[in-house]
């Protein structure tokens, strides 16, 4: 029973290996020797304009929970477009219901502005 795991296991490993050596790798082998002028942020060779911590307006959160919401419709129907004769009326139904929900939702942050920028 564990040789089924074997694949996945090794898997990780390799996944770890190929995320963590190379950091590993470049703490060891290269240079360390940080100064203020390389410590310090900046924009495109200028110094920062703002503070780097500054509040995002909340619409940009709200334009970016709609860019993911249709991200996921467009995920969820092309196998369903693509398995439609097999999955019949019932997947025919779910489907409308699901775009349903999401037109709801779309209506709903068009209603409240979220897609006017000033």
């Amino acid at each position: 029973m564990l040789n089924d795991y074997l694949p996945i296991l090794i898997f990780i490993g390799v996944g770890l290996a190929v995320g963590v050596l190379p950091m590993v790798l470049g703490r060891l082998v290269a240079p360390h020797h940080p100064d203020s002028a390389k410590l310090s942020p900046y924009e495109c060779g200028f110094e920062a304009f703002e503070d780097t911590r500054m509040k995002f307006d909340v619409r940009y959160y709200l334009v970016a929970i709609l860019f993911i919401v249709f991200d996921l419709e467009i995920a969820f129907l092309f196998p369903w477009a693509v398995a439609l004769k097999q999955i019949g009326r019932p997947g025919f139904l779910a489907m409308v219901l699901f775009l349903g929900i999401l037109i709801v939702g779309f209506v709903y942050e068009w209603m409240k502005g979220a897609l006017e920028w000033e």
